[in-house]
């Protein structure tokens, strides 16, 4: 089965941070761009940024741009997201996505495979 495993969420102070991790099983994870979203209480979903198979290649949402780093690590399946300098504004429920298709990005990551989620709350 098809399984992402986010952790590392937590309560952190502003200007704080946090590195998050998503474990993926059941799939060829290289072979998958892969996303971070997230969803503040009361919101939809907001895409946070992107990594394509190789790593090499990264995108952000403007509010998290030199704020936060997506990495992934291919031998361990893993894709990770550091946030730092965090804001009250960055509290929401953080997902893992995998991209619906294979060797290509279609940014359609309402679509895609998705974690359980991980919280994070940024307040004094």
């Amino acid at each position: 089965d098809v399984q992402l495993v986010e952790s590392g969420g937590g309560l952190v102070q502003p200007g704080g941070s946090l590195r998050l991790s998503c474990a993926a099983s059941g799939f060829t994870f290289v072979t998958y761009w892969m996303y971070w979203v997230r969803q503040a209480p009361g919101k939809g979903l907001e895409w946070v940024s992107a990594i394509n198979t190789g790593g090499d290649t990264t995108y952000y949402t403007g509010s998290v741009k030199g704020r936060f780093t997506i990495s992934r690590e291919n031998a361990k399946n893993t894709v990770y997201l550091q946030m730092n300098s965090l804001k009250p504004e960055d509290t929401a429920v953080y997902y893992c996505v995998r991209d619906p298709a294979q060797n290509r990005s279609t940014w359609d990551y309402f679509m895609g495979v998705r974690g359980q989620g991980t919280q994070v709350t940024v307040s004094s």
